[in-house]
């Protein structure tokens, strides 16, 4: 086996029925899905992404597509007169503790009483049908999905960099999750304040305290994403100098971590005349001299926030970046190069998770095997192959291989609805 495959196979992780109601344009679907990988394929708009989606909505309680939560209640139920509206995600898991099962409810109720017609929304979160809070539902079912938008990671905005890494990362440590939900409350609380300081509605008495707490939360925040993106990086550089490349190429991943007003280049200073890169190297995971670091940037920062009531620095204007040989991939990198570098990322973000748990995630792969080169995609479907379970849509099998077509399970979708195909695809 190549070295930059998969090698943890101790215990396995999987999906064995998913049952939808009223998700996306599946009105009821009950499915019993196998181990190893399943071929998922059909013509467009028939709902061959919205499995997956459901899937990744049931692992991360986030939509990979949706603005809204309430867009994947299913169309057709939201005309109807019912005062209650119910969209149920239910998964049944095989899993190294044993079998369980995890369920997301969406529910919309209409208002009787709104002359719009408007309602409310609301989700709930169950583990073996108990309910519990949303982010005790994350961990239960770990997934990496590969999209073909994931080019955006290199070439969008800090916003969506930031939340990749907090999908991932809330997958596998449940303390960062908590930690940064009260760390956005606190950042909210204290931006709030800020507000009404300057608005003359409230005194400071009570900034310090919110300030003390948005410190101490937010350096635990740094300390671990930029702990996260070292060990990514190293799994990055590895499989795409070793496995895509073939040597011709480097590739690194460098975090800007959110101290600073402006991202200052490498050889930049701060006010002690300091290069804050050196800096950042030597204290990145030093929690108190990152504390201390980030209780100085909110201080130096206080004027200009309650001038925009809005606190500026801190995790949640954290950003990280690609670098190409040395320079940056979003700016000199062509296409393929971004896409080389991102397919590097998802295959180390297995390897990654896996190294974490002992357990091979579920694999989502949205349309992306069109997106490959025949080198880059007989990598990937190494990968896929050798994982416990994966999930592949596609609406041409033919450009899959014979070998990888006999060994994987085939689905059929055709306006919501899902069936085994038993058919002989690619035999022709």
């Amino acid at each position: 086996m190549l070295a930059y495959q998969l090698v943890y196979f101790v215990l396995l992780m999987h999906i064995t029925r998913l049952s939808l109601t009223n998700f996306r344009n599946y009105g009821r679907l009950e499915l019993d899905l196998p181990v190893g990988p399943s071929l998922i394929h059909g013509n467009n708009a028939q709902g061959k992404t919205n499995l997956l989606e459901a899937v990744y909505y049931l692992a991360t309680t986030k939509s990979p597509h949706a603005d809204q939560d309430q867009q994947l209640i299913n169309w057709v139920a939201m005309q109807a007169e019912e005062p209650v509206i119910v969209g149920r995600l239910v998964a049944q898991i095989s899993t190294s503790q044993g079998v369980k099962t995890i369920e997301m409810r969406l529910i919309y109720e209409r208002s009787q009483s709104l002359r719009n017609g408007r309602g409310s929304f609301r989700r709930e979160a169950l583990v073996d049908k108990r309910k519990v809070r949303l982010m005790d539902l994350l961990g239960h079912l770990r997934v990496v999905m590969f999209l073909p938008e994931d080019v955006q990671l290199i070439t969008g905005s800090p916003r969506q960099r930031r939340r990749y890494l907090d999908i991932t990362l809330c997958q596998i440590d449940p303390l960062y999750c908590r930690t940064l939900s009260n760390y956005n409350k606190v950042l909210e609380q204290r931006n709030a304040l800020l507000r009404q300081i300057a608005e003359g509605q409230s005194s400071r008495a009570m900034l310090p305290i919110y300030t003390e707490k948005l410190v101490k939360l937010g350096s635990r925040v740094l300390v671990r994403r930029a702990r996260f993106v070292d060990e990514l990086a190293r799994e990055v550089h590895r499989i795409h100098y070793e496995a895509l490349t073939e040597g011709r190429e480097t590739v690194r991943l460098h975090y800007l971590p959110g101290l600073w007003h402006n991202k200052p280049g490498n050889n930049d200073t701060d006010t002690n005349g300091k290069g804050w890169a050196a800096w950042w190297q030597t204290h990145s995971q030093d929690e108190a001299a990152v504390a201390e670091r980030f209780d100085e940037a909110v201080e130096t920062s206080f004027a200009a926030d309650l001038a925009r009531g809005a606190t500026s620095v801190g995790p949640h204007r954290d950003d990280w970046q690609f670098l190409l040989n040395g320079r940056s991939l979003s700016s000199y990198g062509s296409r393929g190069q971004q896409r080389t570098a991102i397919l590097a990322l998802k295959m180390a973000e297995i390897n990654w998770m896996t190294g974490q748990t002992g357990e091979v995630p579920i694999l989502l792969l949205d349309e992306v095997v069109a997106e490959l080169d025949a080198q880059r995609r007989a990598l990937l479907l190494d990968y896929v192959k050798d994982a416990n379970q994966a999930f592949l849509t596609a609406t041409d099998p033919a450009m899959f291989s014979l070998d990888f077509l006999r060994n994987a399970s085939s689905f059929l979708v055709e306006n919501g609805r899902v069936q085994l195909d038993t058919g002989q695809i690619g035999f022709s």
